[in-house]
């Protein structure tokens, strides 16, 4: 299977850095994820670090993007606070966003290896919740 990049969005790192860099402090709040919505607002967001498994950045993101009307996203992106630069999502993280935007393109790698892909790349072969719905009758 090949990959197919896509353009990198400078600017949409550069929100999650300035979050990560203003809003994470301490160990509740280590990373930060910036989303770009179809309309072409950037929403932000902080992961939520709990022992029990809180929410990651891009979860807590999908939240905050709903709350203010942002229901179609194009990009995200997550980096760690302390300028640890791009992360790139959990597994769970990953379903989560195909799950609900399967044609989202995330931003991965690092240095001059940013690149950006669509999270079925970052998940091949993968399980599709919504295809293994009943339909209601």
């Amino acid at each position: 299977m090949t990959t197919q990049t896509h353009h990198v969005d400078h600017e949409l790192i550069q929100a999650a850095e300035h979050i990560a860099r203003t809003r994470c402090r301490g160990d509740n709040h280590t990373m930060a994820a910036a989303a770009r919505a179809q309309d072409g607002r950037i929403v932000t967001a902080v992961n939520a670090y709990h022992f029990t498994g809180g929410p990651c950045a891009e979860l807590v993101l999908i939240g905050a993007a709903a709350a203010q009307g942002a229901y179609e996203l194009d990009t995200i992106v997550a980096v760690g606070d302390r300028d640890r630069g791009v992360v790139p999502p959990c597994g769970r993280c990953r379903q989560v966003l195909l799950d609900y935007f399967p044609s989202l393109k995330v931003i991965v790698g690092e240095g001059d290896r940013i690149r950006t892909v669509r999270v079925p790349d970052l998940l091949p072969e993968s399980y599709i919740w919504a295809d293994h719905q009943l339909d209601a009758e």
